[in-house]
């Protein structure tokens, strides 16, 4: 591949495959305007990332350079797959010139790859003392002699050829030969990390070199510093500016036409025991995206969710192009195979059950991007926590980059090559088919399936990205998730509390003070939306599962002393270990409104009694007047009135003051002692549920 540059200089770099790290070589080069020229050939030069090798460079560079005359000619020879442009053309003449030699080397602070011959590479009174074979520049007679004894395998060292001809004092005073030690022109990162950082300034990003203090032309991830130029081709030259943003962020995007949707598969992954699982089936009905060019297969692995997936399948299943469920005896790289072997697959779709999706048009958005393999970024509630990582330690775990928190907190928008995804990204099928079809992708002896995975990937050079241009959603926390109750989602308060607010609060509750939703139906007597309908049936359902209500007699060793002076049938939230969880909920929720409606009164939300009460007409339809142990009373309806049952209420003797028709999820807060003396009006058909909490006894 040749770029014929301005003015005297020509660059050729050795191109034989058109990769994700040579399409942004490209890009950096178009960025300073070079024109490109070229054709691949088939590589043969030797995996020389891990081993000596890079010879077929040295033939095909000399056999360019013999068809090449003019003597003024001066050639930039580079490597490209992992190399960026961070300045023109013209800085790079200026610096060559300013060396004042006929060729100059990239230099490292690494002999390699013959240690034995350090004591022959001449000193220098400043800078790297070792020569890179990854980048070099000079005039063309003076790199015709260069190569011309050239007579190597394709898989021979290249680094160790121009090594030689460098530590020979004759043939490097003859070509006229030097090393760029301070990385003027070129920086290999190799040995060098800690050395480089990003310069931002007007609207420009380089590479400065810190020990140095150069701006050097031409970046080179050479060796085992991959991530790093790919972490440095995020911003270099200028794909991401304070000023600007992401630049590079709406090129060559996909283009959806309705009549033209690609095929998806996506593969739903279940692995432990998950909350919410059934929201995650309703949010995926929900995804925009014509369900006839959806193929599902669901990888359920714990046996707890087995009822949730069959009754997706049953009820929703149908709307699908195809659904297949798979079981833990099956392999997770037969979930890749699914879409590999589909020729009518376009793209794969791994989710993880986990996974809040809560932006309808993911699917969309991610292929519009057109890139390999794309993430939409998504967080822990509340956390750092996120679905990439920005960088790896030395024992290929996590590393914080020095962009990830920017990045994850949304101060730094834009589409990110990294690493590491998980939990919910998108592959081109092409890829599965091409680059990825001998790997089994997801094992590893020493590695969890997703660091597998992203290993694999990047042992073939295919990059990864993560877009945060959009909100997508969020990542639920599995820890602590008991899986003893009928309905475990309830007890995610403190686990997963947006998740479960989502679920469990009524939708209205946030607008109460905004929209004033708050009714004073009596004196001192507050009425607002507090719980949503599912749960309102969850509560009720999880007590009757329960089963133990009381027998509504006045002696009860639940309670301190043991005795009840106006009994109830019911079940207390202490005995099905929920007196926590309603606490928090009661913190949460009812003591912002508390604190709004009663000015001066501050709560803690503390209780001695909370608890489920059951109205029946042949049971305990009502209950006689009363005052309540508390500072104030919360009374909440679980279920509907005139739906569910007739009658119910709650009259207020002082203020002969009724509320006879209870809306379910509704509060009722009044004060417990001296003014609001009250009785439960009668249940004349059907069940009752009220959830009561005598809060500040």
């Amino acid at each position: 591949m040749i770029l014929c540059l301005p003015e005297k200089l020509l660059v050729v770099t050795i191109a034989t495959k058109d990769t994700d790290g040579f399409r942004r070589f490209l890009r950096s080069a178009k960025h300073f305007n070079y024109t490109i020229l070229g054709r691949g050939q088939k590589w043969n030069g030797g995996d020389y990332m891990s081993a000596p090798g890079g010879g077929q460079k040295v033939r095909l560079l000399k056999a360019a350079l013999e068809k090449m005359k003019n003597a003024d000619q001066i050639i930039l020879f580079i490597d490209s797959y992992d190399v960026v442009f961070a300045s023109s053309p013209k800085e790079l003449l200026k610096k060559f010139q300013q060396a004042k030699h006929k060729v100059v080397f990239s230099s490292e602070t690494l002999i390699w790859p013959d240690r034995h011959l350090e004591d022959k590479h001449p000193h220098v009174r400043e800078g790297n003392r070792f020569l890179g074979s990854g980048g070099f520049i000079g005039y063309l007679p003076n790199i015709k002699e260069m190569v011309a004894n050239w007579t190597g395998e394709d898989n021979e060292s290249d680094q160790l050829f121009f090594t030689k001809i460098y530590i020979d004092p004759a043939k490097r005073k003859s070509i006229n030969i030097t090393l760029d030690s301070k990385c003027r022109l070129f920086q290999n990162l190799h040995g060098a990390l800690d050395e480089v950082v990003l310069k931002f300034e007007n609207g420009r990003v380089r590479a400065r070199n810190v020990l140095y203090d150069t701006l050097p032309v031409i970046i080179h991830g050479n060796g085992p510093t991959k991530l790093q130029i790919n972490y440095l081709g995020n911003y270099i030259p200028s794909a991401w500016t304070f000023e600007t943003g992401c630049t590079v962020c709406l090129d060559d995007l996909y283009s959806l036409t309705e009549s033209e949707y690609p095929l998806v598969m996506i593969g739903i992954f279940i692995q432990q025991p998950t909350p919410f699982v059934t929201v995650f089936f309703e949010r995926l009905l929900k995804l925009q995206y014509p369900k006839n060019r959806l193929k599902l297969f669901i990888y359920n692995q714990e046996a707890h969710h087995g009822p949730q997936v069959s009754s997706f399948q049953q009820n929703h299943g149908s709307l699908y192009q195809d659904i297949k469920v798979m079981g833990p005896e099956e392999e997770m790289d037969a979930t890749a195979d699914l879409c590999r072997n589909d020729k009518d697959c376009d793209y794969f779709f791994s989710l993880n059950i986990e996974v809040v999706l809560k932006n309808e048009n993911t699917l969309k958005i991610l292929i519009e991007q057109n890139l390999p393999i794309v993430a939409p970024m998504i967080t822990r509630a509340g956390r750092l926590w996120s679905n990439f990582w920005g960088a790896l330690s030395g024992e290929g775990y996590y590393a914080r980059s020095e962009d990830y928190v920017d990045i994850v907190q949304g101060q730094r928008m834009g589409v990110w090559n990294v690493p590491y995804v998980s939990s919910v990204y998108l592959v081109k099928a092409s890829l599965l088919r091409s680059e990825l079809k001998d790997y089994e992708l997801f094992n590893s002896p020493i590695l969890d399936p997703d660091m597998a995975y992203c290993h694999n990937v990047r042992n073939k050079g295919i990059f990864m990205y993560v877009t945060n241009m959009h909100t997508f959603g969020r990542i639920l926390s599995t820890e602590n998730y008991q899986t003893t109750h009928l309905h475990n989602d309830l007890w995610q308060i403190f686990e997963n509390p947006v998740d479960w607010q989502d679920r469990y609060i009524h939708a209205n509750y946030t607008h109460i003070m905004k929209d004033n939703l708050i009714e004073t139906p009596c004196p001192d007597v507050y009425w607002f939306p507090i719980f949503s309908d599912v749960a309102c049936n969850h509560i009720v359902e999880e007590m009757e599962h329960y089963g133990k209500w009381s027998g509504g007699a006045n002696v009860d060793t639940r309670i301190q002393g043991g005795y009840e002076n106006v009994p109830t049938i019911d079940i207390h939230m202490n005995q099905i270990n929920f007196e926590k969880e309603w606490q928090k909920f009661l913190l949460e929720y009812i003591a912002p409104i508390t604190e709004k409606m009663y000015p001066g009164y501050y709560t803690k939300a503390q209780f001695d009694l909370a608890f489920v009460v059951r109205y029946k007409q042949d049971e305990q339809p009502s209950l006689r007047p009363h005052h309540d142990a508390s500072t104030f009373t919360i009374n909440i309806a679980l279920n509907q009135v005139g739906l569910d049952y007739q009658g119910g209420g709650c009259r207020f003797l002082r203020y002969d003051c009724s509320i006879q028709a209870p809306r379910k999820g509704w509060a009722l807060m009044h004060p417990g002692r001296l003014t609001h003396y009250h009785e439960g009006l009668p249940t004349t058909a059907g069940v009752r549920y009220i959830a009561v909490s005598f809060v500040d006894p």
